[in-house]
């Protein structure tokens, strides 16, 4: 009997392995979507300009309402640094000491930006290299422009707004207001041509610059982080991960909910939680996450990073060699879009284009699935697999044949590598039992797999149970 998988999914925890649809995976490491139906390996970073010796933590950028130029920024060791450019040296702001530790908001209005940590004081610059005390604006760490005006908050309830066009003046006409409900402000965002203002407690407002409304809903962010994708933002709480178009926010994670809390506790641990930063990259949304342990797999998966594929509605697991701090993303010269990210070490890296290690260390691949054929229950005997990839693929398929789902008790054995794209690949005598777990495995710091699926030479043993 074949069997044909060809139609090669995301990482699927939350449905039981027995009712998956063949090809959705139980571990997905550091692979993304390719064609339809088609996985490839992830590519590698490299260092982006020199180490800073302190943790980065916030990175982002600013473009002129010229178009023209534009400056990266990054704390490191509560200082403030700017590359003009992206490619000019790490250089420390003007006026750009803040809290040792912060992550700074920031919000531009009439081609001028004004940044807060929450501690320090509230600065602006309109030169994008040095900066101004704000000295009638409040101390904050959340910026939003809306109507024409910076609003800010964060520190407690209360909501502040500038003067009309004018983001360095918070007196001639500018006001506050208090968000009801507990908990402080958490972030500050526009959708839906609505100023939305979440609390840490899931609490979330909305203002349309005449009238205040509640949400109704305690599923809002309780991390500093929101991105964006088209006309949606992506929220984290301990829940999972929601996407917010304006009204209710509609959790996306359910597939991975193992991953981020479990009845073991191996979830994502809740310091970690409250500070992990996210992003959304060319449709990808990616999280960091740390250590965690699936429930399911019992695989622990350090340096973890959540990853949505927004275009396929299909979540996967990322593992960086250095664990980030902080994310960025700006569009270059060239008008192509970068991502960078920070590490704890004061290092920055920019990742994808051609590198094919993660800063000279092997990327490691993997994707893991189960096959019971539509028969739990019964013995099966395996002959042959047949996959299917590119040219020079270096990945080997690997299995796993028993009864029982426990780690121990997997016995993994290497069919073989498909290096010319196509290859028929024999299990070895006495090969049977009732479940059939498949992975394909790559360290190659050479290429990138591109992996279309393979075929299944099976047979039941009739009369064995």
């Amino acid at each position: 009997m074949i069997t044909r998988i060809f139609q090669l999914g995301g990482l699927n925890l939350k449905l039981s392995p027995f009712l998956q649809r063949e090809g959705e995976l139980i571990r997905s490491v550091n692979v993304e979507n390719d064609m339809i139906g088609a996985k490839k390996k992830r590519p590698g970073y490299t260092t982006y300009l020199a180490s800073l010796g302190a943790e980065i933590t916030s990175l982002f950028n600013w473009t002129r309402n010229s178009g023209t130029q534009f400056w990266n920024y990054t704390v490191s060791g509560g200082t403030l640094f700017y590359s003009q450019q992206g490619t000019g040296a790490w250089t420390v702001c003007g006026n750009g000491t803040l809290t040792n530790g912060a992550r700074p908001g920031y919000a531009v209005l009439e081609d001028t930006m004004v940044i807060g940590d929450g501690t320090a004081v509230t600065r602006h610059s309109s030169d994008g290299t040095s900066f101004t005390n704000t000295v009638s604006a409040p101390i904050a760490n959340y910026f939003a422009e809306y109507q024409n005006r910076i609003y800010a908050g964060g520190t407690a309830s209360s909501l502040f707004y500038s003067t009309t066009g004018t983001p360095s003046d918070w007196t001639s006409d500018s006001s506050s207001y208090s968000i009801p409900g507990p908990g402080r402000i958490n972030n500050l965002f526009k959708t839906a041509d609505r100023l939305i203002i979440p609390k840490n407690s899931g609490g979330m407002h909305k203002w349309d610059g005449y009238n205040l409304s509640d949400l109704v809903t305690n599923l809002g962010p309780t991390t500093p982080y929101v991105a964006s994708v088209e006309n949606f933002k992506f929220l984290a709480n301990r829940q999972g991960v929601f996407a917010f178009g304006g009204g209710p926010p509609e959790i996306i994670s359910n597939p991975i909910e193992r991953q981020i809390f479990n009845d073991a506790g191996s979830g994502i641990v809740g310091t970690m939680f409250d500070n992990a930063p996210m992003i959304v990259h060319q449709y990808d949304l990616l999280l960091g996450a740390g250590t965690i342990t699936d429930n399911l797999t019992d695989e622990t998966l350090n340096r973890a990073i959540l990853k949505y594929d927004y275009q396929q509605d299909e979540w996967g697991n990322w593992q960086f060699n250095n664990m980030p701090t902080a994310f960025g993303t700006y569009v270059d010269e060239n008008r192509d879009r970068q991502f960078i990210f920070g590490d704890s070490t004061g290092q920055c890296y920019t990742f994808g284009g051609t590198n094919l290690t993660d800063n000279t260390a092997a990327v490691e691949a993997v994707m893991e699935g189960v096959l019971h054929l539509n028969a739990p229950e019964t013995p099966k005997k395996f002959n042959y697999v047949w996959a299917f990839g590119n040219p020079g693929c270096e990945a080997h398929i690997q299995v796993a044949i028993g009864n029982t789902f426990t780690r121990a008790k997997k016995k993994w054995l290497s069919l073989g590598d498909f290096s010319d794209g196509v290859a028929q690949l024999r299990f070895p005598t006495g090969s049977e039992g009732r479940l059939l777990f498949w992975k394909l495995t790559e360290m190659s710091t050479a290429s990138r797999f591109h992996f279309y699926g393979f075929a299944l030479d099976w047979e039941l043993i009739e009369g064995r149970v």
